[in-house]
């Protein structure tokens, strides 16, 4: 059985030009800003939304996302360092002790942070533009599951948010955390977000209703965040204050998410059209 299992160990960079080196981690956030935007970019064609529009509403999401998530991840999870190292939250690089530095990256982003600034940036977006809110909010909803899933391969990728020990056959070994073959955690929630965009898909392509504003960003964060909540039972903490808590952060910060995605559903906000 154990010949079954994956020896997980890729190098991080894909390819080095001159001194910089090109991560594979940084090459799936590409993709997944690249493939969510072209979504995005369908659906205001198909509507008929001012395309003057869709570069400005890229750059907002863009800031969005980063800044949100990069704070998510240092307040939520390392909130010690990060306050007394506040540079290293907006410079891509580690002080040493002795003064110098080195370059390292956004090394820490949060998806739930990421949400919430997207969500806050989408509100300055629609206030500039005129657009209705929470049409802005279902597009999201209807392309975030894919870039999510792409998101999640960049974590593989990088051997992070791993599993905890297993023996199912399909167990992935990331030699460079450890020999023991372990859930991979961040396949599950790729394949599953990929499943979900199908399903957004599904519901826009062959509707037999007409959803109410704010509904498809409902399904969104409804789908996304349970599965995030279950998921995170076969994960491995990721700082050492979780071990004394009953759920981990990831599952606290999933549960708001989850309700506000059902209220969304169950009571659908609808205005009329903003012209």
């Amino acid at each position: 059985m154990n010949l079954l299992y994956i020896n997980w160990n890729p190098d991080p960079v894909c390819l080095f030009l001159g001194n910089f080196g090109l991560r594979w981690y940084s090459i799936f956030w590409i993709i997944a800003l690249l493939t969510g935007s072209m979504v995005v970019y369908q659906l205001f064609k198909y509507r008929r939304y001012p395309m003057a529009h869709f570069d400005l509403l890229f750059t907002y999401c863009f800031i969005g996302i980063l800044a949100g998530a990069r704070l998510g991840h240092c307040f939520f999870y390392d909130p010690s360092y990060f306050l007394n190292h506040p540079l290293e939250i907006v410079l891509p690089v580690h002080f040493l002790p002795n003064g110098d530095w080195i370059f390292t990256g956004y090394t820490g982003l949060a998806s739930h942070g990421g949400t919430l600034g997207l969500i806050i940036a989408l509100f300055f977006f629609c206030r500039k533009t005129k657009m209705h809110y929470l049409d802005i909010l279902d597009m999201m909803g209807i392309a975030a599951p894919l870039a999510a899933g792409f998101i999640r391969l960049a974590n593989l990728m990088n051997s992070e948010i791993i599993g905890k020990p297993t023996e199912v056959p399909w167990g992935f070994v990331f030699e460079r955390v450890d020999s023991l073959p372990r859930h991979p955690a961040q396949l599950y929630e790729a394949l599953a977000y990929f499943l979900f965009f199908a399903i957004m898909v599904a519901m826009v392509l062959y509707k037999r209703k007409q959803y109410k504003r704010g509904s498809y960003f409902g399904w969104c964060l409804t789908l996304i965040f349970s599965f995030r909540f279950l998921v995170e039972f076969l994960k491995e903490n990721q700082v050492d204050f979780e071990n004394s808590l009953t759920l981990n952060m990831g599952q606290l910060l999933s549960l708001p998410y989850v309700l506000l995605g059902l209220f969304f559903i169950l009571r659908p906000i609808h205005f009329q059209k903003t012209k």
